[in-house]
């Protein structure tokens, strides 16, 4: 196998990866399929934290739609990535990888409150440290949360997991001519307005220098191809 381009890595998931064909809740399946693919890149060696939507639990835009307070309908999403993180957890340690969860909201009786260097040394122990709860502030989104951990456990790189295998102009499941960027710029991902993630969150890695790779984790080489320096997906770069 070709040498490791990134030895610690932040995994960026969205709450609908664990939903299944139904959209909604856990699937317990795709728990575990995505548990392997983690598995995979641990047993090389490779330093591993991930950071987990709450799509398929609960969507704040439905609560502001109904006038609901901003900050209440995120704290309940932030609430929903800790039952997120606790099946991933599950699903991880089933397959034999210690792992733990951290949560910016403590919450003692099922997660560790987050502190930077116990998540650091957790990963230099060989454990997979799953962050929740977001930043534990409201108005923030967990793309932004994913960005602002990579930064603080100094991870080599932040790979957004999606189900298509990089970025487009448009989408490709409705536009057939769509062209899809092998790689990009920070400020080409701002003005063109690329959803990769939000611009809190590209704007800060651009500050701090860290590429995103944005790739299909349900392509079964994908993240391997990604972590060995080969061509997949899309890199977002300075």
């Amino acid at each position: 196998m070709n040498e490791l381009k990134y030895n610690r890595i932040l995994l960026k998931l969205s709450g609908e990866a664990l939903a299944g064909s139904s959209g909604f809740g856990i699937d317990v399946s795709e728990a575990e399929a995505i548990a392997s693919r983690i598995k995979e890149v641990f047993d090389m060696g490779v330093e591993v934290a991930v950071v987990i939507g709450a799509g398929n639990i609960w969507r704040g835009k439905q609560g502001l739609d109904r006038g609901m307070d901003r900050a209440t309908a995120d704290h309940m999403g932030m609430l929903g990535t800790v039952m997120n993180a606790m099946a991933l957890m599950d699903a991880l340690e089933r397959a034999g990888v210690y792992t733990r969860v951290q949560s910016a909201i403590e919450m003692r009786a099922v997660a560790e409150p987050y502190i930077r260097r116990r998540a650091i040394r957790h990963l230099e122990k060989g454990r997979v440290v799953i962050f929740s709860a977001g930043t534990g502030n409201p108005y923030f989104s967990t793309d932004t949360a994913a960005a602002l951990r990579a930064m603080e456990i100094d991870a080599n790189v932040l790979i957004k997991a999606t189900k298509v295998d990089g970025v487009y102009d448009s989408d490709p499941k409705t536009n057939p001519d769509a062209k899809k960027f092998d790689r990009l710029s920070y400020i080409e991902v701002l003005n063109r307005r690329l959803q990769v993630m939000d611009s809190t969150a590209i704007s800060l890695c651009m500050e701090n220098n860290l590429p995103i790779q944005v790739l299909n984790l349900w392509d079964p080489q994908a993240l391997l191809r990604a972590l060995t320096g080969e061509k997949t997906g899309t890199l977002v770069t300075a």
